[in-house]
């Protein structure tokens, strides 16, 4: 078994995807939640012992729970899922797991709800700010010796500005709320999923697609990568911008044209773009959209922060500790396996041996 767990046959197994540890084993990241498992006495953990992009059946044979960062969950690595009963994503995209694999082979799909709300939104903030203020450029200058050009990249406020978002989410809300004392215009939004009266209470506009487009002067990007969204926004959409416009995804690669993006960045169409996720992760040798000035990029890390890591590790913890309790983790992705009676059988098999609990139905 290509798993590292410690404890006896009858503990709750959890493991750890690689990705998450050091060589030495240890944790790449100062806090993940461990401490919440090592005060559980029913529940085993460590990692897994050798990465692999799309998780093997081996790994997560003998295995309860698994907590996942970046591979793949596919429905092969799911063919010998006879005692997992869990996984949990770290963090809240879930486009890299087969979710009706998941369910087919009764194992419940939970992610860490709210947890990266705050970090995504403040650092959607923070590339607002650099794109409007030319901060990529303006260093140049400096490290150039080109003071004498610095006129040439005058900013902007973002007060009188309007937000447009793609996503009313957790995230989209609290970008709303963040940017609530910067003297903005009333925010748009975008979200088939979210009804009129509770983006009033959020002190946002809902409006089309067409229409956000036209009227914000910076699209930020929270829905989830899904069928309905993959190139929701191609040519035709990024040709209804404004061209004093700024584009921003924290989401997934996929949701914006890639083509279509570069296109209008490189003939200057829009103002600019910030980057943090492209269609094919990882990159590992320079990127076209690295030929453009008006872009900023990151390696879909911008909101990585201590916290983060800390907020979503905490929650993936409590959650497998939950789920080897009886109960229902927050954050459910495939709700549909509580009418399974397969899953509730090896729910009720697997849960918490040592304290007798029992399943809750509720």
């Amino acid at each position: 078994m290509s798993t590292l767990l410690s404890g006896d046959e009858q503990s709750f197994r959890v493991a750890f995807t690689a990705d998450l540890f050091g060589d030495d084993g240890t944790p790449c990241y100062r806090d993940i939640g461990i401490d919440l498992l090592d005060a559980e006495p029913t529940i085993a953990h460590g990692p897994m012992a050798d990465f692999q992009a799309e998780l093997a059946a081996d790994q997560l044979r003998g295995v309860n729970g698994a907590i996942v960062l970046a591979p793949r969950v596919t429905a092969a690595s799911l063919v010998d899922a006879n005692d997992l009963l869990a996984i949990a994503r770290f963090g809240v995209g879930y486009d890299s797991v087969d979710v009706a694999a998941c369910t087919e082979a009764d194992v419940l799909l939970f992610i860490a709800a709210g947890a990266v709300d705050r970090s995504v939104a403040e650092a959607t903030v923070s590339w607002m700010l650099a794109l409007t203020h030319h901060v990529r450029a303006k260093d140049q200058l400096v490290r150039s010796g080109k003071w004498d050009r610095r006129s040439v990249y005058m900013g902007c406020e973002l007060r009188g500005r309007t937000l447009g978002v793609i996503g009313l989410g957790g995230i989209g809300r609290t970008l709303v709320k963040l940017l609530s004392n910067f003297g903005m215009n009333q925010p748009l939004a975008f979200d088939p999923y979210v009804d009129e009266r509770a983006a009033a209470e959020c002190g946002v506009k809902l409006v089309s697609l067409d229409e956000l487009l036209a009227l914000a002067d910076f699209v930020s990007v929270h829905c989830p990568l899904c069928h309905a969204t993959r190139n929701l926004l191609g040519a035709a959409e990024l040709a209804k911008m404004k061209p004093d416009a700024y584009l921003l995804n924290t989401a997934r690669g996929g949701i914006v044209n890639e083509d279509a993006l570069y296109r209008a960045l490189a003939e200057n169409r829009i103002a600019g773009a910030a980057i943090d996720c492209f269609v094919a992760e990882p990159i590992v040798r320079p990127h076209r959209f690295g030929e453009l000035d008006n872009v900023l990029l990151a390696p879909h890390s911008i909101a990585w922060t201590h916290e983060l890591f800390r907020d979503i590790g905490r929650a993936v913890c409590q959650g497998m500790i939950d789920i080897s309790h009886g109960h229902r983790p927050r954050g459910i992705v495939n709700a549909e396996v509580f009418d399974r009676p397969s899953f509730l059988a090896k729910w009720s098999r697997l849960e918490n041996p040592k304290r007798g609990a029992s399943v809750a139905k509720m």
